[in-house]
């Protein structure tokens, strides 16, 4: 058995502009590869990306390597493994069970969403992922996590740097300057509204794991927050923003979603033809194989989502959107015991809440202009922008 092929041609910049064509490919021709401008070895089979999930004891979150730790400037819960990991996951978890969010949070995503849209112009043209998408993902996270005191725009911007270092898989310097900044400025909130959540439990991730029996330690408790602002408006503001795209771009699927009250539908194919986390790396323990190949011990292997959810072995025209599939398995939240902490609250915030309330404010909205809309990421990707006229 060999080592997998090793590619020298695929580069960061083609993936981040638009890496579909290229795991179209691979799936074909090489399923397993090692690509050298990522300096991991790409898994773009959903047998195989969910095999690696699966597998914890033989494929490690402790990616050594991983640009995470300089983004984030801690060793988070998303690298660790086992008892480890599920002490940090499991401090955070009374803010975000279903029931909690249901009976607590509900209301208040209802009020969000009722604000954000209603301040959005009747007539014209509006970028609904400058104007909505990220500005209300960001308030209801903040308020979740207990930083209501944090502003839409600073949310927003530490989100984007930490995303920006955790995706800096080529090393610049500038990206991990931008999250150390981040960084400072989250610390300092974060120490100033300490006492204040210890004071005044709410419910809230901050509070919960501070007044936890057995607290974690502090420093864990701030990567935790960190990790939940790094992911936590990517992930409902880009799924929003793909919905949208996908619903307005195909008119008749949306008069059918009108029709069954199908949203979410709508929310789940969104993240499947278009999954907000793209990759995530693994650190393998011992000498195993995958698809045919030798993978030695101390490799790193990306699964690769974004291609998983579009493999023909599942999806008949995996590459379209098309929200009345039969069956969409796909792993946009990821599987095993780093499933996203998260999708429950992004379920019922785009597909339950947002999704349904816009098209009832704004039923005649449409895109502006299709090409007009640009689309970015290797690690985190969606729409960068989305011009929508609203009538």
């Amino acid at each position: 058995m060999a080592l997998a092929p090793r590619d020298e041609t695929i580069t960061l910049a083609q993936l981040t502009a638009d890496p579909y064509p290229i795991y179209r490919r691979l799936r074909s021709e090489s399923p397993v590869l090692r690509v050298a401008a990522v300096g991991r070895t790409l898994l773009t089979k959903a047998s195989l990306t969910k095999a690696v999930k699966d597998d914890p004891e033989l494929f490690s979150s402790n990616d050594p390597a991983t640009p995470m730790r300089p983004a984030f400037r801690a060793h988070t819960l998303m690298r660790k493994d086992g008892a480890e990991h599920m002490a940090e996951r499991t401090a955070i978890a009374p803010a975000l069970t279903p029931k909690r969010i249901q009976a607590d949070w509900g209301p208040l995503y209802e009020k969000l969403a009722e604000e954000y849209i209603s301040r959005l112009p009747r007539g014209g043209t509006v970028d609904l992922f400058k104007a909505l998408c990220g500005p209300l993902a960001a308030r209801i996270l903040a308020h979740i996590l207990g930083i209501p005191e944090a502003t839409d725009d600073e949310m927003q911007r530490w989100s984007q740097a930490l995303i920006d270092g955790a995706g800096n898989f080529g090393w610049a310097p500038e990206p991990f300057a931008a999250s150390d900044r981040a960084n400072d400025e989250m610390d300092a909130l974060l120490e100033r509204l300490r006492p204040l959540r210890i004071a005044e439990p709410d419910g809230s991730a901050y509070s919960v794991m501070l007044t936890a029996e057995n607290p974690v330690p502090p420093s864990q408790i701030a990567a935790t927050i960190k990790i939940a602002i790094g992911g936590g408006i990517n992930e409902p503001r880009d799924a929003l923003a793909t919905a949208l795209f996908g619903l307005l771009d195909n008119p008749g699927q949306l008069a059918e979603v009108k029709a069954q009250d199908a949203w979410g539908k709508a929310f789940e194919e969104a993240i499947r033809w278009v999954a907000p986390i793209q990759v995530s790396s693994r650190l393998v323990t011992r000498d195993t194989e995958l698809g045919g190949c030798e993978i030695p011990a101390g490799d790193t292997v990306m699964t690769v989502q974004a291609s998983a959810c579009r493999d023909e072995e599942l999806y008949e025209n995996g590459e379209e959107f098309f929200v009345f599939r039969k069956k969409n398995p796909h792993q946009a939240f990821g599987n095993g015991p780093h499933h996203c902490a998260g999708a429950h609250v992004a379920r019922r915030t785009v597909g339950k809440i947002i999704l349904p309330m816009l098209f009832d404010r704004f039923p005649d909205m449409r895109l502006a202009t299709r090409e007009d809309v640009q689309w970015r990421g290797f690690g985190f990707r969606g729409p960068v922008n989305l011009p929508v006229a609203l009538n």
